[in-house]
């Protein structure tokens, strides 16, 4: 590990817009009648239900069992009855299975896990038994079962772990508040993790744009044994390829993952709830988002139980002075369109971004001109360009050839392409057409 961190190839510096949200400590959302808890939060197998209409459940108990190893089980985020098991809008526009809960108002505890205080000397596979059993996904946007990563196979040996508190992404403080308010329980979850990987140290990287969190972090960091580590500002700087590379030099190759160059990446917000799994017995039943974008009234950072609507977490914030022209789960470079207000916080969403109308421009996609600027920004070293072209020629084999599953989709290219070409949405398809192929072939 370097102590000056290296600068990766690419990326792009938008405006991060971070002041509307950033100085708004987390407020505790108030409890809601009913929640309508998507069952599949997790990159992976979906879990299996294990209630039905009319059971009566309490706070945390299980409502899906994982359905198998790549998969996490479901708890429910408050006491009350079961309602329903239907569907509800989901994220990328379909309608998706749900469990309704109707809260009865007590928000009682079930029989929650058992803490484990004494967890430097608990066996490692009880720690990350508990990290399973919580239900603990990626939160920095992915959900991908936080257990699998902490599962290396067989010969591949790990000798870093990095924490994720660069929070690119443009609008979003959620996990800036998170390293400010709950600094103890974010150096904490590093130890958990570490010590579960049979490592003796972590480091934390935090975007320098946050001198406050990189403060009080590295205050707390040093009786843990972790360290802090100020990463340059440049858009993608969060995504793990390129926060791997930052801190330790090492480039993960096209094709490979982070246990290949022996490393670990899991987000703050996903350190802080395997600490509160570990030492509360605490399961992931909520989410801190940021509620952010010029037409909100009163932007902030919310914890909000997973199954809260989009439309009562705007309610929370005053609602709008203007009307937005785009509703994004998620910041603007990454995030999803949403086209209902019905769909609900799940484990990986991060925030709620209302665009106004100022901020969107109004343009038809017009030919590549072959500036190359897309070459220049893109941090994983494709094509986007030559990509987008095979992919709105139904190319998908040549797509694949120019590594289009090795794109990150951070947007970088989208951003800059003088030309407005939805250089990201075809990448996205691409991928899925290359992947429905795969799954005949099967």
């Amino acid at each position: 590990m370097s102590e000056k961190p290296r600068k990766f190839k690419g990326g792009v510096h938008p405006n991060d817009s971070k002041a509307l949200s950033k100085s708004s400590p987390i407020q505790d959302a108030p409890l809601l009648e009913t929640y309508k808890v998507i069952m599949h939060q997790n990159i992976g197998a979906p879990p299996e239900l294990v209630v039905k209409k009319g059971d009566a459940v309490k706070k945390g108990d299980l409502l899906a069992k994982a359905g198998g190893f790549v998969s996490v089980p479901l708890h429910a985020p408050t006491s009350g009855t079961v309602k329903a098991i239907d569907k509800c809008p989901g994220p990328t526009g379909m309608a998706v299975p749900s469990i309704e809960i109707t809260a009865d108002g007590e928000d009682e505890w079930g029989a929650t896990f058992e803490p484990i205080t004494d967890w430097k000397n608990c066996d490692p596979a009880v720690l990350k038994q508990r990290v399973w059993d919580a239900g603990i996904v990626g939160m920095g946007g992915a959900g991908f079962p936080a257990h699998v990563k902490l599962s290396p196979p067989e010969g591949k040996v790990i000798d870093t772990l990095i924490l994720n508190g660069a929070e690119c992404e443009p609008y979003l403080t959620a996990d800036h508040r998170i390293m400010l308010e709950q600094a103890e329980d974010v150096v904490l979850g590093a130890a958990i993790i570490a010590r579960i990987l049979g490592l003796e140290t972590a480091v934390i990287g935090v975007e320098e744009n946050k001198p406050d969190a990189i403060s009080q972090l590295t205050e707390i960091a040093g009786k843990y044994n972790v360290t802090v580590q100020a990463l340059p500002v440049n858009y993608p700087q969060g995504a793990e390829k390129q926060l791997i590379y930052a801190i330790t030099g090492r480039e993960v190759p096209i094709g490979k993952l982070p246990m290949d160059v022996n490393c670990v990446v899991q987000n703050v917000a996903s350190a802080v709830a395997i600490a509160e799994a570990v030492v509360k017995g605490r399961p992931s039943i909520d989410r801190i988002t940021t509620v952010t974008g010029k037409p909100v009234v009163n932007p902030g950072n919310w914890r909000f139980r997973l199954g809260t609507p989009i439309e009562k977490a705007l309610e929370l914030v005053g609602g709008v002075n203007t009307q937005p022209a785009k509703l994004l789960l998620g910041g603007p470079m990454m995030g999803i369109a949403q086209s209902s207000l019905g769909v609900t916080i799940m484990k990986n969403t991060s925030g709620i971004l209302l665009v106004a109308a100022d901020e969107v421009s109004l343009y038809t996609s017009e030919p590549c001109i072959r500036c190359g600027r897309c070459v220049e920004v893109c941090p994983m070293s494709i094509l986007p360009a030559t990509i987008s072209q095979a992919v709105e020629n139904k190319r998908f084999d040549w797509a694949e050839e120019l590594n289009v599953m090795a794109c990150i989709e951070c947007g970088s290219c989208s951003y800059v392409c003088p030309s407005h070409r939805p250089l990201n949405q075809h990448f996205k398809r691409g991928k899925i057409e290359i992947q429905a192929q795969l799954r005949k072939k099967k």
